[in-house]
């Protein structure tokens, strides 16, 4: 890996890929870098108004780039179940999954079907939309999927007794336990395709330290001014750019090195540098943890992965 950077990825001409978040931070360079290796980029987002005006930047940047936007908010399972149904009707096959929406340590709070949001959008918006997505995904050759975790992910480990956060609600915990959901889900994963024998390859990134707007979204919600304008200094600053922050998914999603299960993050102390093997809390390869988690996330979801049952 050392040294990859963006001029690396290879040629995506004739893939298909699906970018949640795609229109902002390190979800839009995502997407726009993968549209100028020749993908046809899917942005899939909550907002009708971001999303397009992402496709409209994106299209200046990258002139001729083959993408498109589709509505899915994944604080609401029927937005999910929507999306999967029209990308289903127009596509059979998927190249690339790559799940980088997410919220960041916000106040307490509900999804439309009564999740804790931030294991709501995290994690079981996230596992739906795989779910729902994963016969595309299996009918590909060589389809991957990316979750996009957190270094912060230490913060906590999964209370499979309260996956809601409820004893209390704290939001960097409930933060930490959402982005600890991502990665056992990609080991669980993993297991099961290598237990079924599929070719999909499913690794996780992270980051860093990135300049994104989730940083100053909790403040915003709660009209703490103070807190809003001090988290924004420190992204401008001293985060990475979207571009930098975006290496590792890119790296995940592209290069023809990635083993299942993997997680990348940036080289130097997991905040900056090119892409390489990132550290990682032994309990995110808890085989027990992660197959309570999917059972619990099927349960919760109502979304069963039929064709991965081991």
């Amino acid at each position: 890996m050392t040294g990859w950077n963006v001029r690396d990825v290879p040629d995506q001409r004739g893939r298909t890929a699906v970018v949640t978040g795609a229109n902002s931070g390190i979800g839009y360079v995502t997407a726009r870098e993968l549209a100028r290796r020749g993908a046809r980029v899917v942005l899939a987002c909550r907002s009708d108004r971001r999303g397009g005006a992402a496709v409209d930047r994106l299209c200046g940047e990258v002139p001729g780039a083959d993408v498109r936007f589709r509505p899915l908010d994944l604080a609401d399972l029927g937005s999910v179940r929507e999306f999967a149904a029209a990308y289903r009707g127009a596509d059979d096959r998927l190249d690339l999954l790559v799940a980088n929406a997410g919220v960041m340590a916000l106040p307490q709070g509900r999804t439309a079907d009564g999740f804790e949001t931030q294991f709501g959008v995290n994690h079981l918006g996230h596992f739906a939309l795989t779910g729902l997505l994963m016969p595309a995904l299996l009918a590909t050759p060589g389809a991957r999927v990316v979750s996009v975790s957190s270094a912060l992910h230490r913060l906590a480990n999964i209370d499979i007794d309260d996956l809601h956060s409820e004893r209390p609600y704290r939001r960097w915990i409930a933060y930490g336990r959402s982005k600890t959901a991502n990665l056992l889900f990609v080991h669980e994963l993993a297991r099961r395709l290598a237990a079924t024998g599929s070719d999909l390859v499913a690794a996780s990134a992270h980051p860093g330290y990135a300049a994104t707007n989730l940083m100053t979204a909790g403040p915003k919600m709660e009209g703490r001014r103070a807190a809003e304008l001090f988290m924004d200094a420190g992204s401008r600053f001293f985060a990475l750019s979207p571009e930098a922050g975006a290496l590792p998914t890119l790296y995940a999603a592209t290069a023809p090195s990635v083993r299942p299960d993997s997680f990348t993050g940036p080289s130097v102390l997991g905040r900056r540098g090119s892409p390489a093997k990132a550290s990682r809390a032994g309990w995110t390869r808890n085989d027990t943890a992660g197959r309570r988690l999917w059972e619990a996330s099927e349960r919760l979801t109502g979304v069963t992965y039929d064709a991965l049952k081991v």
